[in-house]
């Protein structure tokens, strides 16, 4: 009993501090696309890395060669992981298909 009446104090100082899981839950949830969580993160780096790589690097090369520009090296990247990380994210291993068919997510 003792124990008890020490430790009341220190865990109702506790529980101030420490957040309720479902009401931080409520709070993160954003309609934004921008900071919705880490998974439209990802997707944005993946998207944004893809446009580098196939769109935007060739054109700027391109445009460079087009008026005799010496450009330094461009950035480079390992495209064999960023497809990795793409292709898991675009669910193509049918585990978020089979989520949806089952009713499991929205």
């Amino acid at each position: 009993m003792v124990w008890t009446a020490l430790i009341a104090p220190i865990t109702s100082i506790l529980d101030k501090f420490i957040e309720d899981k479902d009401q931080k839950n409520k709070l993160a949830q954003h309609r934004s696309v921008w900071v919705a969580g880490w998974r439209p993160f990802i997707g944005w780096v993946c998207g944004v890395a893809l446009a580098w790589h196939f769109v935007l690097s060739p054109v700027i090369i391109f445009m460079a060669a087009w008026f005799n520009v010496v450009l330094p090296a461009l950035p480079q990247f390992d495209m064999g992981s960023l497809m990795t990380v793409l292709m898991g994210m675009l669910g193509l291993g049918g585990l978020r298909t089979f989520e949806k068919t089952k009713g499991l997510t929205k």
